[in-house]
């Protein structure tokens, strides 16, 4: 529908003026104002550009989410030869700990250094300790000792292992027999005496008690000899010859062994037979599984010479005997 023309209220339309001359036309006030309005510009405006930058965050956002959930779903699975592979490639380019040093690791804290004090003994056992000793320290092997309480000198040294964290230290009897004073220096090196609470002489084995223990002393973990078999790996702790704590690694090459003192004053028997090697003050140490459980204490090597120097064979004695010594049997 053809929309009238608007005009104004005016009371009159005269086509022509008054003179005779056209009269000029006149325009709705609303349609001046629209003709003479500058022409609208060109671009967005501010509520058209936030509405796009809205639009344009969230197809971003779809977009990433998509790829996302395109990645899980098509991510590979790792199989087992992918673990294998990642196994095999770790065991090639790190050095591992052997056995021997795990276990040895674990009974350190527990393993002391047991020096008993006296007059000088003129055994031949004694002699060699005494050569070997010096020796370590880089004197005369016949040099006197220097390193005793006052008119004595060390009359054994050898090793024990702490089985109660209240100080209660087992050792073998001839490393402590005879001896006036006992000391023991625990592996954070602080020195103790000690006093001898309990033998056992067909077994060759001593309980000391320490006078003064560390705040942290941590005793073995003891493990029960039953299942033991030859061929099982085993470790001796100890200080041969003084020098230590020291670790040599074997197996264990025989059961239920006997063996006599090379003076034929004593005979041991059900004793565990072993391959790593020992020496003078190995005696009362540990002898430990890969676990560093304390299966035995070291307590003889065999050597038909006078040299009482290791050749291939020790003996210790199984921990049910020596904790029975203790007073505590833990099996």
């Amino acid at each position: 529908m053809r929309r009238p023309a608007m005009y104004s209220r005016s009371p009159r339309t005269p086509n022509a003026s008054d003179d005779g001359s056209p009269a000029p036309a006149v325009v709705d006030p609303a349609v001046a104002e629209a003709q003479a309005a500058p022409p609208a510009r060109q671009g967005w405006q501010p509520g058209r550009r936030s509405f796009a930058l809205l639009s344009l965050a969230l197809c971003a956002a779809l977009a990433a989410g998509g790829a996302a959930w395109w990645q899980r779903g098509n991510a590979r699975q790792l199989t087992q030869k992918d673990i294998d592979a990642a196994v095999l490639r770790t065991l090639q380019t790190n050095t591992l700990p052997s056995p021997a040093a795990k276990a040895a690791d674990i009974v350190r804290p527990s393993v002391v250094r047991v020096v008993g004090y006296g007059p000088e003994k003129a055994t031949p056992e004694a002699r060699t300790q005494k050569r070997g000793r010096n020796m370590a320290k880089g004197k005369s092997p016949e040099a006197p000792a220097d390193d005793g309480p006052p008119g004595q000198v060390e009359r054994g040294v050898g090793t024990g292992v702490v089985i109660v964290d209240k100080g209660v230290i087992l050792t073998n009897l001839h490393v402590v027999a005879g001896s006036e004073t006992i000391k023991v220096t625990f592996a954070d090196g602080l020195e103790a005496p000690a006093v001898i609470t309990g033998v056992q002489p067909e077994n060759d084995l001593a309980v000391l008690q320490a006078q003064k223990i560390p705040d942290d002393l941590i005793p073995a973990v003891m493990r029960s000899t039953a299942d033991l078999r030859p061929g099982d790996q085993v470790a001796a702790v100890g200080f041969p010859f003084g020098i230590g704590p020291s670790v040599s690694a074997g197996v264990v090459s025989g059961l239920k062994r006997s063996f006599r003192s090379p003076e034929g004053k004593q005979e041991l028997g059900n004793l565990i037979q072993f391959d790593a090697a020992a020496n003078p003050g190995n005696s009362g140490g540990p002898l430990v599984n890969m676990d560093g459980e304390v299966l035995g204490i070291v307590t003889a090597i065999l050597n038909p010479t006078q040299q009482r120097t290791f050749i291939g064979i020790g003996f210790a004695v199984p921990i049910e005997n020596a904790a029975s010594a203790a007073g505590s049997p833990p099996f």
